[in-house]
């Protein structure tokens, strides 16, 4: 799996809760239901989901989907003290990768005499935490590749310059197996769903399956948070039933625009991978899961092929579509070709002859 790496701390640590749950069975996605009122109360500290006033009921699926801090907080509550840090040190979080760089920090866990379930809740949905960029793409790899976690690299091989024979090479190393192939699966599933139907929208990709999970981690000073000053994030791979390719974004403190993963960071992944397509030689694929539009959302439609037709019928044909043309007669090449995904008031240039 190639990884690209432009970020310096955390932001969607919800994945690991969700693995955990998932592994454990101790939530059904879409059978389980919670109930989000925007807030929870936990040894009396009250912890806000993100949307002021919640999202109402939601199944566990869409509690992913809306990265809805409140049911994250159950999840956690459910695994317990125990068997949620266990994962999380499983994954390798609070300590190094071992990747060939120096200085590498081992981020930053509660301490495990100090934990109760406040900050079992907070962890659950990433809060409290600090952890590196590098982990955290460690960890969703083991999280989607079939539950393995690896040791990561910098170089696969270094090749004479002259005739490209191999000097050395890196050594697959696995560190452990975190959670079953199954468990796996099934948080591919949920996190490709949070690109067609959740938070993660921005990074969708017609024709192909980009999985992924956005986050707004509030920074803070001095034991403070900052009003209004976030770290958002968003992680993001494709295809989604086979991973090649993982990148994770992160942005400090935008300006101008709302502070969410998913309308910051979100649209800058899909351009990574936008670009990792034609380079990786990824095809398309037919059975992604359908977007959920919202408003301003641009909407795609198939073009149709139109060869062999008079201009008329298929400028007709071409509705949801701008038409360009040259020549006279019938269509006898179009562009793009048909069966692409285009946004709806896009150019298809046609050539008559």
């Amino acid at each position: 799996m190639l990884i690209l790496l432009c970020a310096k701390m955390v932001g969607t640590f919800k994945i690991i809760t969700l693995a955990a749950s998932l592994e454990e069975k101790t939530v059904d996605l879409l059978k389980d239901t919670h109930q989000d009122t925007g807030v929870i109360t936990v040894e009396g500290a009250k912890l806000h989901c993100w949307k002021h006033g919640g999202h109402g009921l939601e199944t566990y699926l869409e509690v992913v989907e809306n990265s809805c801090n409140t049911g994250f907080v159950n999840l956690g509550l459910r695994l317990g003290k125990e068997k949620l840090f266990s994962y999380i040190k499983n994954f390798g979080f609070g300590t190094k990768t071992g990747i060939e760089l120096s200085g590498e920090s081992s981020g930053i866990l509660f301490e495990e005499d100090k934990i109760g379930d406040l900050e079992v809740a907070t962890t659950a949905f990433g809060q409290g935490v600090s952890v590196t960029a590098l982990q955290q793409i460690t960890a969703v790899s083991a999280a989607i590749n079939g539950g393995i976690l690896y040791q990561p690299y910098l170089v696969e091989s270094l090749n004479d310059p002259e005739t490209n024979q191999v000097i050395s090479s890196h050594q697959e190393k696995i560190v452990r197996k975190v959670i079953s192939e199954d468990t796996s699966e099934k948080v591919r599933y949920a996190l490709e769903s949070v690109v067609a139907r959740g938070t993660g929208h921005n990074a969708y990709i017609p024709g192909y399956r980009v999985g992924g999970k956005t986050g707004t981690a509030q920074k803070a000073v001095n034991g403070k948070y900052l009003q209004g000053n976030y770290i958002t994030s968003f992680i993001g791979f494709l295809p989604a039933n086979h991973p090649e390719i993982i990148v994770y974004i992160a942005v400090d403190n935008a300006k101008g625009v709302s502070q969410y993963g998913g309308t910051v960071a979100a649209p800058i992944a899909k351009n990574f991978l936008l670009s990792a397509i034609p380079i990786l030689e990824i095809p398309e694929q037919k059975d992604e899961i359908e977007k959920e539009f919202v408003y301003l959302d641009k909407t795609y439609s198939e073009v149709p092929s139109v060869i062999g037709q008079e201009l008329k019928e298929a400028v007709k044909n071409l509705k949801p579509f701008k038409v360009e043309y040259e020549g006279e007669g019938i269509v006898r090449y179009q562009s793009p070709k048909a069966g692409t995904k285009l946004a709806d008031g896009e150019i298809v240039r046609l050539y008559l002859g």
